[in-house]
């Protein structure tokens, strides 16, 4: 079972925990509906297409409202400390949540009590928060953008706002990022850095580049990072490999960009559409 772990800027949603669904273009959870426009929604409803496509449970949420003020944040991280025990999962993907390293570190040690540790994904900012909390390399998947991969490489800032400015965020630097990241322990086993060309890395080296198609218009829409990484978390759950998963997720993703058409008043929904679509295609392909 898949599991995604985020927020949604309502402060007036409490913890939700449920089966995610859909309906009128809306994605659900228990009783209560959010559009899919960017965000944990954006992600959820990604790998709701994927599982839905594979015939796989779909997944799992555990939503708070916050609108950046961590009071949700800290509401959920003290739920999930709480109940790992009753948790079923085989994946956990963790989002956007306000960094905060002492509740980050009683979520993983909680999870890491389990009978068994579920593959563990983190994006955002619950990924800033293994980075500074030392914990990186308990994770399996990061899925960074070139500017998060700059923090990840610095191993002096304690704060993305604090990257040094030497490490800059240049798509051509982005090997030199991956290999700093990884030699001060600071990434997952697997790295997914989103960008105009998606990198797939270990501790080993650049695994695979995905570049194709590409679609200049994607670049402005907001929400098509956060798809990526429900692809793939979705994929993972499946059973695929982890760096097959993040391979194939990234050409979905373009694939299912390039097929929307978009232009710059394209929303990510309409991207979202299309993942069934470009999923048959690169899995029979």
């Amino acid at each position: 079972m898949l599991v995604v772990v985020g927020t949604v800027p309502d402060p007036g949603i409490p913890i939700l925990v449920g089966e995610v669904g859909t309906s009128e273009g809306q994605i659900t959870v228990t009783d209560r509906s959010f559009p899919v426009n960017r965000g944990t929604p954006a992600l959820l409803a990604a790998a709701l297409q994927v599982s839905r496509t594979l015939g796989q449970p779909p997944p799992s949420a555990c939503l708070v409202g916050d609108i950046g003020l961590g009071d949700g944040s800290r509401r959920l991280y003290r739920f999930l400390c709480e109940n790992t025990e009753q948790m079923e999962c085989d994946v956990i993907v963790f989002h956007y949540l306000q960094p905060d390293v002492d509740w980050h570190n009683r979520v993983l040690f909680a999870l890491q009590e389990m009978a068994r540790t579920p593959i563990l994904i983190a994006d955002a900012g619950f990924m800033y928060a293994a980075k500074m909390s030392g914990e990186a390399e308990a994770y399996d998947l990061f899925t960074p953008d070139i500017g998060e991969l700059s923090f990840l490489a610095d191993e002096k800032a304690p704060h993305p706002f604090y990257t040094r400015g030497f490490i800059l965020h240049m798509e051509e630097r982005v090997p030199e990022m991956i290999a700093r990241a990884y030699r001060f322990q600071n990434a997952a086993r697997c790295l997914l850095v989103k960008g105009n060309r998606d990198y797939v890395a270990d501790r080993e080296g650049i695994r695979a580049i995905i570049d194709s198609p590409s679609v200049a218009t994607l670049e402005p829409i907001g929400g098509t990072g956060d798809t990526l990484t429900g692809i793939a978390a979705a994929l993972i759950d499946s059973g695929m490999p982890l760096q097959d998963a993040a391979q194939m997720a990234a050409g979905i993703n373009r694939l299912a960009g390039h097929y929307a058409k978009p232009t710059p008043a394209t929303q990510v929904s309409e991207i979202i559409d299309h993942i069934p679509r470009a999923l048959r295609e690169l899995i029979h392909a």
